[in-house]
């Protein structure tokens, strides 16, 4: 027996030692098949081993990927190492492939001694700005070169020129690389593949030349966002070919770049071959050639985002090829019919018509069998959708919102829409008016009919969609009670708005248990996705305790505002700590700001005014430093204004405390606040002089271009499998202006003001105020200020609005007022002014009221 299991020992031995040689056979692949099948033993050469471990010294292998590269006796076949592979006949590397999971210090020159090497990836690892060395230009064997991703910066050297034999050739994403010229490129007379996108290529004029006519062999160019200067229009397009200019030009990418319609000239060379063509994002004029028809192997066409006006009538005669045509966001005009390429009826996938100036109806276009994309949005459409478009089967994605479209639309517009994922009809004038026990043949992820008639009926057919990612039916004139199967149906959406409706109802007893719902069994994997809740302008009543439900969610979005939630705040808010944007406005919510709200790191809006809370600000809110709205108006709150309010937030733009029972004085640190451009502390105790550090308000004190609107950029999460995605919102502010209280969205931005009215503030208006050369609306009405009306007031050209009424202000009106242009309203009224009002100006135009009670 003993004998028997010595026996059985060695076999096992010698069958491990000959797996071990024919595992030693691995010897490599090229790029596109392995060599490691092969069946003898091929030590790796010893001065391109040394010349591996030193490139190795040049990495910083974080994860130990390199783990099997070394000089220990069991590591001594290179042919072995991870990313290395060998001939099976000669035993030199020839391939090195690795990238992604290293840092970089330096591309070792001993790669030099890898004379052999065809093939050659260190995609995105990271060289630090490093120059491309120029040793490279010696591996004369090189076929493929990727150093795509790899922060180099500088030159391309010109001993590429030596690199006869490559054909795939990627730099692409090395945004510091600006070459001077792309002259050795005309040696490399097999290249198949040029990527040099993010290049700087601003100065490299011949591009066209260097790239177009002396690349025989080029199957595929890309060149996206290299700041490409337009191409010389040629005298004779006919006289650009004479050399070696590819007829197997297959996919051009050049979008990005500062491009004009001469590029057309340069490619209609290639009428026969090119399958992609991508010229998006360039200064593209006039009308679609007619050589672009010709482009019968065209399967891809992009010449979206730039300023083209139309298309020739043959722009498109044989494109009969054509699976997708991407022309949104240009200035095309006419009727819809004469952008449809014909030829492509049976073949055509996707259509992206949308941001231009389209008009007319839209057209019949069953034809179009294989469609199943359709934008045609943000156009100026006009009269029905007609109801054939339910019989395009294939249709996935429907987009006609922001047109003119009007009628109604039924059951019979979607009725072989078995396929539809994505449907927006929002900002139009239909109807939508299904039968009551209609079933879709659908399943959408996403649901976009706002400013659409849904109602007044909360839509039952939405019960039958139960995997949206998105749902939009704000302003759909439902006036019902939100049923109780919505949560549960819409658990998975990351958006949800139903504002602008007249929906009502308790929401506590219509809100299913969010943690109830995660436990669920018949609904594995179901945490809540709502990232953008916006519930507001409804009748919606009870607490707000679900909110502690959405601990499960990942909330970056939440406006219940203009409702009529009660009761006190739930104090959990540090389970909610990815809100950017809280409003909660127009409630009767009361009771203190809890502590909690201070985990908010993330939030950058914070509305909670005309509710009814008590109290002081909660101190904890100075955590939360990304603030840049701040509107708790409209309540009790008391106590002093926070020194912190000033020194918390380098970002804070607006600032309202108004209609509170604020007291104490003005804190000078609010003039840290170098961002504002709304602070309204009126109708408050607030008692004190006004800071004197007023002109600290660098946005109010600096004349500059003022931006519109007041748009902020946040990522929410959306549909499974979980990932992030940018979006915006833009704020609103509402506030008494000229005496009547308004809303301002589009225009916020340029509504600077200060706002100080009816409180107890002393002593003399600081003539430090008049640096606020962007002010437009100035409020210090109803105090108790004395002194003189600073002279240099006429400093304040931006000035709409200036109300100084109800003090006790003495002296004369300075004539530089005169000198406003701009200023349209003005009260003076209540104070202790005298001599004349300046003559020859707008001021002697006011109300006599405007002056009224002065001596």
């Amino acid at each position: 027996m003993k004998d028997d299991g010595r026996c059985l020992k060695l076999f096992l031995a010698l069958s491990i030692l000959f797996l071990q040689n024919v595992k030693g056979g691995e010897v490599g692949h090229s790029h596109s098949h392995s060599l490691r099948d092969a069946k003898v033993t091929v030590r790796c050469i010893e001065r391109e081993r040394q010349a591996l471990l030193a490139f190795k010294r040049g990495l910083v292998d974080e994860f130990n990927h390199l783990s099997s590269w070394g000089s220990e006796a069991e590591k001594q076949d290179c042919c072995r190492w991870e990313g290395v592979y060998c001939s099976n006949q000669t035993g030199h590397v020839i391939q090195l492939d690795l990238g992604y999971s290293f840092q970089g210090k330096m591309i070792s020159p001993k790669l030099i001694e890898l004379q052999h090497l065809q093939y050659l990836d260190l995609v995105a690892i990271d060289f630090n700005g490093s120059q491309i060395p120029d040793f490279i230009g010696s591996l004369t064997n090189l076929r493929n070169l990727s150093l795509s991703s790899c922060n180099l910066v500088g030159q391309i050297p010109s001993s590429f020129g030596n690199l006869t034999q490559l054909q795939y050739l990627d730099l692409s994403y090395n945004y510091q690389l600006q070459p001077e010229n792309l002259n050795w490129l005309a040696a490399l007379s097999s290249l198949t593949h040029l990527f040099l996108s993010g290049a700087n290529l601003s100065t490299v004029f011949d591009w066209p030349e260097a790239v177009l006519n002396k690349l025989p062999k080029l199957v595929d160019l890309r060149l996206v966002n290299c700041s490409l200067p337009p191409p010389p229009t040629p005298i004779l397009s006919t006289t650009l070919y004479k050399t070696n200019s590819s007829t197997s030009l297959e996919n051009v990418y050049l979008s990005d770049n500062h491009l004009t319609s001469s590029i057309f000239l340069w490619l209609s060379n290639y009428s026969t071959s090119l399958v992609f063509l991508d010229l998006s994002y360039n200064n593209l004029t006039g009308f679609i050639p007619d050589f672009i028809g010709n482009m019968s192997s065209l399967v891809h066409l992009d010449l979206s985002d730039n300023q083209i006006e139309g298309a020739n009538p043959n722009s498109f005669t044989r494109l009969c090829n054509l699976r997708t045509l991407w022309l949104q966001t240009n200035h095309l005009s006419g009727q819809l019919s004469q952008l449809l390429p014909r030829c492509a009826q049976n073949s055509l996938e996707e259509l992206y018509l949308n941001e231009n100036v389209l008009a007319g109806s839209l057209n019949n276009l069953t034809s179009f069998s294989s469609l199943k994309v359709l934008y045609l949005n943000a156009n100026q459409l006009s009269g029905k959708i007609p109801e054939s478009i339910g019989q395009m089967s294939q249709l996935e994605d429907i987009d006609f919102s922001i047109n003119s479209l009007e009628g109604v639309v039924s059951e019979t517009h979607f009725s072989k829409l078995s396929k539809l994922k994505y449907l927006d009809l929002s900002s139009n004038s239909l109807v939508l008016n299904f039968h009551s026990d209609w079933v879709p043949p659908f399943q959408l992820s996403d649901i976009n009919l706002a400013s659409c008639t849904v109602g007044p009926l909360f839509p039952k057919w939405l019960r039958t969609q139960n995997d949206s990612s998105q749902l939009d039916i704000s302003n759909a004139g439902i006036s019902d009670v939100l049923p109780s199967w919505f949560w549960r149906n819409f658990h998975r959406a990351y958006v949800i708005n139903l504002s602008q409706n007249l929906i009502r109802g308790t929401f506590s007893n219509l809100v299913v248990k969010f943690t109830e719902l995660a436990l669920d069994p018949n609904y594995p994997l179901t945490r809540p996705q709502a990232s953008h809740l916006d519930l507001s302008n409804n009748n919606i009543s009870g607490s707000l305790s679900f909110l502690c439900d959405c601990q499960y969610m990942i909330l970056t979005y939440v406006n219940l505002s203009s409702n009529s939630f009660s009761g006190e705040l739930p104090d959990c808010w540090s389970d909610l700590d990815t809100l950017v944007m809280l409003d909660l406005s127009n409630n009767s919510i009361s009771g203190k700001i809890p502590m909690t709200i201070g985990s908010l790191f993330q939030m950058q809006t914070l509305k909670l005014r005309s509710n009814r809370f008590v109290g002081e600000l909660p101190s904890s809110l100075k955590n939360c430093t990304s603030l840049e709205v701040i509107d708790v108006g409209y309540n009790k709150l008391s106590g002093p204004i926070p020194k912190w309010l000033g020194g918390s937030f380098k970002n804070l733009a607006i600032l309202m405390l108004s209609t509170n029972h604020f007291n104490g004085s003005m804190p000078s640190q609010l003039c840290h606040l170098t961002h504002i451009q709304i602070m309204d502390f009126s109708m408050n105790n607030i008692s004190g002089s006004i800071p004197k550090c007023l002109n600290n308000l660098t946005t109010l004190a600096q004349k500059g271009n003022s931006i519109l609107s007041s748009t902020h950029t946040y990522f929410r999460i959306t549909h499974r499998p979980i990932y992030q995605e940018n979006f915006n919102y833009e704020d609103d502010a509402s506030f008494i202006w000229k005496g009547i209280m308004r809303t301002y969205k589009s225009t916020l931005g340029l509504v600077k003001r200060i706002d100080l009215s009816s409180n107890r503030l002393t002593g003399e208006i600081p003539s430090e105020i008049t640096h606020l050369v962007e002010l437009v609306s100035l409020n210090l009405s109803r105090n108790q200020l004395t002194g003189q009306i600073t002279p240099e007031i006429g400093n304040l050209q931006s000035l709409d609005s200036l109300d100084l009424s109800r003090n006790q202000i003495d002296g004369r009106i300075p004539t530089s007022l005169a000198r406003i242009d701009r200023l349209s309203s003005l009260d003076l009224s209540y104070n202790n002014l005298s001599g004349k009002i300046p003559t020859g100006t707008q001021l002697q135009s006011f109300d006599p009221l405007d002056y009224a009670e002065n001596p």
